[in-house]
């Protein structure tokens, strides 16, 4: 298995076990991930339900980093 982000995401949660069923479904990318809700849980096969909840709550974090950066941006100009 190559390493990606979603799989260091999900080693960050101590739920690595995962990864493989994640990028299999098409949960390669964290903006992917954000959308996750039960029934992509099902599909995945996250069955236990503390791991279930570790990884609601690590959505609702990605998605609240995404608000506090959300006006957050800079262009590159040339200096004069």
């Amino acid at each position: 298995m190559c390493t990606n982000i979603v799989y260091e995401w999900l080693k960050t949660l101590q739920l690595p076990q995962y990864a493989e069923s994640f990028v299999d479904n098409g949960y390669d990318d964290l903006e992917v991930c954000k959308q996750i809700g039960d029934p992509d849980l099902d599909a995945i096969g996250v069955a236990v339900p503390h791991h279930r909840r570790r990884i609601h709550e690590a959505v609702r974090r990605l998605k609240e980093a995404d608000q506090t950066t959300a006006g957050l941006y800079f262009t590159l100009e040339p200096q004069p």
